[in-house]
């Protein structure tokens, strides 16, 4: 199979990880919870881990690639105050203020 569409995912926060397992068919992601959240690769869509913290969904059909990599970013959305979560490799979250301090 020759990939042609890329979508690559970034983990950010302490403790996050990836790994794939069965030739890249099967995606599973340390995520703060529990237990590990399991995904299973579509048809004609592989997944690889560079790093504990970056996924590569590659594959023939782009339609596929990113509604999977958008499933994969659902489960665990970047939050706008600390910015941790699953982001897009090119995705910039604009953070919010926290709550500050009232000078008396």
């Amino acid at each position: 199979m020759e990939a042609k569409f890329f979508r690559f995912l970034k983990l950010v926060g302490v403790g996050f990880k990836a790994r794939t397992e069965r030739e890249g068919r099967e995606l599973f992601l340390k995520l703060g919870y529990s237990h590990e959240v399991q995904f299973t690769a579509p048809p004609a869509v592989r997944v690889f881990c560079f790093k504990p913290n970056i996924i590569c969904c590659t594959g023939i059909d782009k339609h596929r690639v990113h509604h999977f990599a958008g499933a994969v970013r659902c489960s665990k959305p970047p939050e706008v105050y600390k910015g941790k979560g699953i982001l897009y490799i090119d995705e910039v979250i604009k953070l919010k203020p926290g709550k500050k301090q009232q000078k008396k």
